[in-house]
Parts: C-alpha cells; structure tokens; sequence
C-alpha cells in the first residue's frame, strides 16, 4: 500500500498530467491509493435490456438495444438541443443532448445498432433519454456487465472526458497493473475472527462487485476498518491522558457550595441536575483531569450545574473560569451569576474586548494574585496578558465556537491541568459524540426544571399571516413579547438584509406606534448600538424584535413567549431548534410559529414536520445527522474537524460504530503495553494513518 500511496496518480495509464490536475483539484486524487479509495456511489445491474414498449417516466435507470434513425435540433441558443429518434422496434425513444451537439452526430451513427443505457423522463408526451450511455452493440457482452459502477465527477472533469465511465476504466488500469494482492492492513486472526472479506478483494469487490451479495461484504469490511482505527485511535488516547494528566484532587464540596445549595438555589435542582454534578464531583476527586461534555436542550439548566462545580473548585482554593462564545452571552452569564452568588464572598470578574484600560487593569492584577475567584470571559482570556494565580477549572460554552488551538492555549495558562467541563445546548447525536468527543465523560441532563412548559410549535403559510398579526397582538395584549426571525445566509447576505428591512418596515406599519414599539438587530450593527436594541427588548420597553439569527445564542427573556421564523426552510433544523430555545423560559406557554412559502422540498417539508412533531433536541439532532450528514451540522465544521470518512455512514453505522469500539476497548485492555506481535499491524497502521494528515481524531477536546 505504500508504493500506491506514494505513485502519483499521472504516472497511471490512461491519465499524465492534465488528468491528473483535474483529478487532484475535483476530487482530492493525487496518488494511486486516492483512486483506489474513491469509491463508487452507487452500481446498477447492466446486465438485462429492456424493450422501449416496457419503459416508462417513473423506472430507474434502463438500457436498450436498438438504432438511431434520425437526429433533430430543437430550440435556440443557450437552450438549443440535440435530439435522437431512437428505436428497437417496439417503440422509439427521445435521446436528448444539451451540448456537444456536432461531436455527438459523428461518433453515433444513423443505422448503427448501440445499447443506450440512462433514465427515463416523460417530456411533452414522449419518452426522454438526456445525456445517455451510448456503446456500440458489436462485441459487447451485456450478460458480463453485472454491476457497473458509477462515480461522481464534475463539470471540469467532463470537459476533460473524465466522466464516469472514464472514471472505471482508469480504476480498471489501476488493477489491471497491480503485480500482487494489495497488503493487509489488519492482522491475519483479526480478518478471521470478525469473518472479515480480505482487503485486496475488498477494494476490489467495491469497484467491480461480481454480485449484490460480494458488494455487501466489501462494504462490511471497508466500514468496518474505517471506523474501528478511528477507535481504536481515540480510546488509545483517551488511555494515555488518564495515564499521565493527573488531575487536581479537589477533597471538599466546601462551604460555598453548601451554602449556595442550602439559601440561594433559585429552584429546586432536577435529578438530572444532580445525577450531573454528582458525576463531576466523583471526576473531580479522583486524581484524575476531568475532561468532560455536559449536553442539554436549552433552558434546562447547565449553567446553573456549571456554576455549582465552580464553587466546588473555590472552595478547594482554585480559580475557576467560564468561556463564553460571545459578549452578549459573556455578559448574561456575568449579570445571572453576579445575581445568584449575591452575599456569598465569591469575587465575579468579566472580561471581554469592551473591558479595557482602567476597568481591565484590576482584573488582570486579581486573577494574577488570586483574588478574583470566578472570571466570565470571551475570546480576549487567551491573550498573553491574562494570567491566572491557580485556575482549577474551565468551562468552554458552546465549545463548538472555539478552535482546538484556542482551548489549548487557555490549559496552557497553568503549571498543572485543569479540570475542563465542555458545556453545549445543541444536542449531539450518540454516534457523533463517539467520534467527535470520544475521548470526553459524556453528561446529559434530559430534564426540564418544574414549572416549564414544552413551546408548542406550529406551522403556518406566508398567505397565513394576517391571523398570525393578530395572535401576535393577543399575546402582547397579554403582556407578552414576540421575536421575529429572519435567515442570513452568507451566499446571499444583502438580499437577507433587505428582507430583513423590508419586513422590519412591514412590522413597524402593522404594529404602530404609539402602541407598540419594535427593535431590530443584525450583525452589522455596532456592538453598541446591537446592546441598546438588546436591553430595550429585555427591559420591556420594545414588545417584538426582529433579528437575524444573532439571537440563536445570549439572549434570556423568559417574558418573550413567540418565536416567529420566517422563511423557515431556509434554516437547518439544529438551528430551529436553538432559536425555539430561546421561548418557553418562563411558566407561560410558548409558541414557536414557522413560516413558509407553499412551494417546498421534499426535505424542507421533513425538516418543518419533525420540529412540529417533536422538542427532542436529540431526536432533531439524530434526524439532522441523517438528512444532512455530519459534515454539515452546526458545529462539526466550526470546530476544524472535517469528515473525510470514504465509505462509513456516521447517521447509518451506529451499530456497527458500538461494535467496533468495544473491539478496540478489548484490544487496548489486552494489549495494553503495544507490545503483542500479532497486534504489530494494528499499532503501526495507527502511526501510519496520523502521518498522512488525516483527521487528529484523538486531540479535538
């Protein structure tokens, strides 16, 4: 495998070094192994033909034998297309072409009998063929095609005559000159003992599958490899932390905490909540860093579980410090804290890019000699100048928003490690939290505190909205505020601006003053300015806002009980979620109403069922795992990590994910030294894969 992982792919048949340009800029092949792994995404049986009288608009992908007996060209420019009479004769067919119109007429000829093989549409009551495989039926043995595979390309790559089949035929070469079985990259017994297919057929087989049930048995074994190195690899690392991060050992609950939980629990703790600090407490008294993820919907309490295990590091005689994604989020963290911890001798400090000169100055100098005890920050606590006396414990809100190389630098500000508790309200599927945080204690707290009610969620037209307006004004009536919510995308940012303005302006006539008063906000706001409009809507002196999605994170107004999301199917359903989060955070009931246009994808139309269906964040987020994939979910890209995964399924292998790691916890157990001689391939497959600049998996909490 070596040789194929270092053979630039220009030096195969059929490719040199224009090809190859293309390859490596569209598909990221640069190398024999590349190409190799470039699976096909899907194989269709070429091995029956069809008779034209059989076919119609609704059939998959079909072939047929038969001869062109004409060609035509059917409207004008841009839009011009070449079109075939095709017939078998028990029926003609439209085979259509959109470009090449010229080249197409002299490489298939009128009389000439050819097998066609594509997708059948229904165009103006005729059956359509575009862009069809078009073979000459000399010598073509139809029975031997079996299952052909087909890969994704590109435009480019087209203009090149790299299409798909272009695609096969150059893995085929690839084969075609292998002089021996590609090496094994699992040991002998292991390929045994889990009845796994050999590697060299496996590659193989997921090419050029000589049947349905060989192609399943290469996937199998290609999943299976995949995500079992991906395992193996962060519990191995999980073990070497425990190993040789000792923790801080923090041997009291304290006299803080007690008090705290005795005269200033704002509501009575959910057992969840408990369940949740009892776990922290145990990790935090072992000896060992606690490295742990706390899940929850929001509204159901991290902070205030956040909070407790900090008092629980000042009562130890530790520093202890919240990262907040943003100053909004930053400063309602600061003003609940200050307010909560009122009486107790806990020093609050807040510490953004607003806090400069004479204000940043005596916070510096306490966190250095100790006397600040809890610091809020942003962003600006990993500058230099921040220095901590002894910080104890981290905690990293909405992680996601934060670079690997940023939380390092704020462990780094000790001579020992601290506790680290990675606090996130957007709920993380259970096969992606084994992935992306495999090395993390994963906390859930899946309760709502007493009193909460669930937001009741509807779905309503564009056309709908004038007795939308008028439940909008029942609920002020009612001393209620409303959010209305508008995308911005960044593709199209000044045309969701505009909207945004238009609909601000629409709001501002259907809700007059003096009667009502409207705040807007957006991200191009100064921070200023986006504060004022802020606080007006929390104090209550505007009854609706109407944002952008900056108000998905940061913003507290149990008063607020309608959340409004235009054009909602622009949004993906994680972010729903969140923006459904920020109602229903008082005792009155919530509704969150989402708007649409009649006209809907088939996945827009699923998305917009499962959020009126449910208030299961995990539920959502096991849903927007599969509709979406990993790679596209809030939070997988923010944090730098990219799913270069090339056959596994995170949103479809849960099972099999399970099945491997414990496979790998087995194998670490018994071999926990490295040093088995059957196991040689595995830990030295384990190096090799870290060298070729794949995904850290192992590094990311």
């Amino acid at each position: 495998m070596s040789d194929l992982a270092h053979t630039d792919i220009q030096y195969l048949s059929g490719v040199g070094p224009q090809r190859a340009d293309v390859l490596r800029k569209e598909l990221g092949i640069a190398t024999l192994a590349d190409l190799l792994y470039y699976f096909p995404y899907k194989h269709i049986d070429r091995s029956r033909l069809y008779y034209i009288h059989e076919i119609d608009g609704n059939m998959p992908y079909i072939q047929l034998r038969g001869k062109i007996l004409s060609y035509e060209t059917a409207g004008a420019g841009r839009k011009e297309r070449l079109i075939a009479h095709f017939s078998d004769g028990t029926g003609i067919v439209d085979l259509v072409w959109f470009q090449y119109g010229k080249y197409i007429q002299k490489r298939y000829l009128i009389g000439h009998e050819y097998i066609v093989f594509g997708k059948p549409t229904v165009f103006g009551g005729r059956i359509n063929i575009a862009h069809p495989d078009i073979d000459p039926a000399d010598n073509l043995d139809i029975s031997g095609m079996g299952l052909r595979p087909y890969y994704n390309t590109s435009e480019r790559m087209k203009r090149m005559n790299l299409s798909s089949g272009a695609v096969e035929k150059l893995v085929a070469n690839l084969f075609g000159a292998l002089k021996e079985p590609i090496p094994e990259t699992l040991p002998a017994y292991f390929v045994e003992h889990h009845h796994l297919m050999p590697l060299d057929e496996a590659l193989h087989s997921m090419h050029f599958p000589a049947n349905a049930e060989q192609l399943r048995g290469a996937e199998y074994r290609l999943k299976f490899e995949e995500l079992f190195y991906i395992q193996l690899d962060i519990l191995r690392y999980a073990r070497m932390r425990q190993q040789k991060s000792r923790g801080l050992c923090f041997t009291v609950v304290g006299q803080l905490f007690n008090t705290f939980y005795n005269e200033k629990l704002p509501f009575p703790l959910t057992g969840a909540q408990k369940r949740v600090i009892r776990e922290m407490r145990a990790d935090m008294n072992s000896g060992r860093q606690m490295n742990r993820l706390l899940q929850g919907d929001v509204g159901s309490g991290k902070t205030l579980v956040a909070l407790m295990t900090m008092l629980i590091a000042i009562g130890n005689g530790y520093q202890a410090c919240i990262m907040a994604p943003t100053e909004i989020l930053a400063e309602q963290h600061y003003a609940t804290i200050r307010t909560q911890l009122e009486g107790l001798p806990v020093r609050v400090e807040l510490l953004t890019g607003s806090v400069k000169g004479r204000r940043r100055a005596p916070i510096l100098n306490g966190l250095e000699d100790g006397s600040v005890h809890l610091l809020i920050a942003t962003h600006a606590v990993l500058e230099d100048t921040v220095r901590f006396a002894a910080l104890g414990l981290v905690v990293v809100d909405e992680q996601h928003r934060f670079g690997v190389a940023q939380r390092a630098k704020l462990w780094n500000k000790n001579d020992f490690l601290p506790h680290v508790l990675v606090m996130t309200a957007t709920p993380i599927p259970r096969t992606l939290a084994m992935t992306l945080y495999g090395d993390l204690d994963v906390s859930v707290i899946d309760e709502l505190p007493p009193g909460r009610k669930p937001v009741v969620t509807e779905h309503r037209y564009d056309e709908q909205k004038a007795s939308l307006y008028q439940f909008m004004r029942q609920q002020i009536a009612e001393g209620r505020q409303v959010y209305i919510v508008y995308p911005l995308i960044k593709e199209s940012e000044k045309m969701d601006l505009k909207n945004l303005e238009e609909g601000y302006r629409t709001i501002c006539e259907v809700f007059p003053a003096p009667d009502y008063a409207v705040s807007m906000v957006h991200g191009r706001l100064k921070p200023a300015e986006k504060e004022a409009e802020m606080q007006h809507f929390v104090r209550g002196e505007t009854q609706i806002m109407v944002a952008t999605t900056v108000i998905e994170v940061g913003v507290n107004v149990p008063n607020a009980s309608i959340m409004v999301i235009q054009n909602a199917e622009r949004f993906g359903l994680s972010q729903l979620h969140q923006l459904r989060g920020r109602v229903g955070r008082g005792a009155d009931q919530s509704y969150c109403i989402l708007v649409t246009s009649y006209k809907l994808s088939n996945e827009s139309r699923k998305r917009i069922d499962i959020m009126t269906r449910t208030s299961d964040g995990f539920e959502i987020a096991e849903a927007d795992l599969k509709l979406r994939g990993p790679g596209d979910l809030e939070g997988t890209q923010q944090s730098g990590i990219a799913f270069d995964l090339h056959i596994a399924n995170l949103a479809r292998d849960g099972i099999l994910l399970q099945h491997v790691r414990d496979i790998a916890q087995h194998i670490l157990d018994d071999d926990p030294d490295e040093n088995h001689p059957e196991n040689h391939i595995l830990w030295q497959q384990l190096r090799i894969r870290r060298k070729s600049g794949g995904v850290n998996w192992s590094a990311i909490s």
